[in-house]
């Protein structure tokens, strides 16, 4: 490992065992980003191969630009469904780096999101990075192989949004350090983030609050006490507006609610953050749960915490939902405002194109599905346009297009 790097990890560590970030020495910014990239893209494995991708929709290349959506709704051109892509303009639940190995590199990336309708990404870090020395890519192939919060993909992902400005892609970059079941010196990392990247990170997760894909990796899930040792950084996202994506397994096949207290302790101590709750709950360890009893637990918690947010990425809810399509979807447009997009997409450098395209559209057809509200304001964007506060807005549907909604 390199002295840069050592040097980088072990003020960091300073900073976690206790000492204030404004007591470390400043790292330099070409320091850490070197010694990170070094790291990082030296790796010779990756993932392993996902399934070939499957014939796709067509996506042009002259999709709207992102200058279009800074515009009014009044002076923008209506958006007509039954010509342009059903797929979203945001992928608000996307990770640039793999848990290990080498990443698609960034200007291969944009070329991806350029190539389909995705104008607006957020990226997020991987949560838990495997232990750099195992030579690991993928946690599920590597049991025992420890997966630790870090701040490394973070640091990453800032370098390369400023190494590669895209005029035609709004990138939300996101902090995804947190050891949530060790809150302890959260504050104090948000600090050296601020001194690093001022003003640059306005998002926060995907954190994990439990995985139990990760338990054999020595992942620690939060409890009601480390939860209550929140309050300092959930306070800090509070006050600057930053939302918080969170994986919380709702349960397994075997118990499907088992986890669900833990969700609801935690929106129940922090009811005005900014909550967003990844796959709603679900994962390949709940495949098989009655719709019917998922939909009513998601419609009481969005009745009771106005400011919580279902994040509908991941195959994993297609595969749950498509056979009840009626069930989601009608729980899709009677809650238009609730519900973000995105694909969950992990961008480990063996992956094409095509393999992005495929989880865009897989993640996206409930979207062809719903009603001209609930399109504009979770497919087009609005949603995800008001909870930033950003300045752009989704188009209007096309009066002659309200056919197409409701899967007519």
């Amino acid at each position: 490992m390199s002295n840069n790097l050592l040097n980088t990890l072990r003020t960091f560590n300073q900073v976690k065992n206790g000492q204030r970030a404004s007591d470390v020495s400043r790292i330099t910014f070409r320091t850490a980003m070197t010694a990170a990239l070094a790291v990082y893209l030296s790796a010779c494995s990756t993932m392993p191969d996902d399934e070939e991708a499957e014939p796709m929709v067509s996506v042009s290349n002259d999709s709207r630009p992102l200058s279009s959506f800074a515009l009014p709704p009044d002076q923008q051109d209506c958006y007509d469904r039954t010509s342009e892509p059903y797929t979203a303009v945001v992928d608000s639940h996307f990770h640039p780096r793999p848990f290990g190995g080498s990443a698609i590199p960034a200007p291969e990336l944009f070329n991806f999101f350029d190539n389909t309708t995705v104008r607006f990404v957020n990226y997020f870090g991987i949560g838990q990075v495997l232990d750099l020395q195992s030579g690991c890519t993928y946690y599920l192939d590597c049991p025992g192989v420890p997966a630790s919060p870090s701040i490394k993909n973070d640091f990453v992902n800032g370098m390369e949004v400023m190494a590669y400005p895209h005029e035609n892609l709004h990138i939300t970059l996101s902090m995804t350090f947190m050891d949530l079941a060790h809150p302890e010196n959260i504050t104090s990392l948000i600090e050296l983030y601020d001194k690093e990247y001022p003003g640059m990170f306005s998002w926060s997760g995907e954190l994990n609050v439990m995985k139990q894909a990760l338990l054999g990796n020595l992942h620690e899930p939060a409890t009601k006490e480390s939860i209550d040792g929140w309050a300092p950084f959930m306070a800090v996202l509070q006050e600057r507006g930053i939302p918080v994506t969170l994986h919380s397994d709702l349960g397994n096949d075997a118990n499907p609610t088992e986890f669900l207290p833990l969700m609801e302790y935690v929106l129940a101590s922090y009811p005005d953050n900014k909550i967003v709750w990844a796959h709603m709950g679900l994962s390949k360890e709940l495949a098989n749960m009655n719709p019917y009893e998922h939909v009513t637990i998601m419609q009481r918690l969005l009745g009771d915490y106005p400011n919580l947010m279902l994040d509908i990425s991941w195959d994993v809810l297609f595969n749950a939902y498509h056979e009840w399509g009626p069930v989601f979807i009608n729980f899709f447009n009677s809650h238009p405002t609730r519900i973000l997009p995105g694909t969950d997409f992990v961008a480990a450098g063996t992956k094409s194109f095509d393999q992005y395209a495929k989880e865009l559209d897989v993640t996206s057809r409930a979207l062809k599905a719903m009603d001209d509200n609930a399109f504009r304001h979770i497919a087009l964007g609005e949603n995800y346009f008001r909870l930033m506060g950003l300045d752009y807005y989704a188009p209007d549907i096309c009066p002659t297009t309200a056919a197409v909604s409701a899967g007519q």
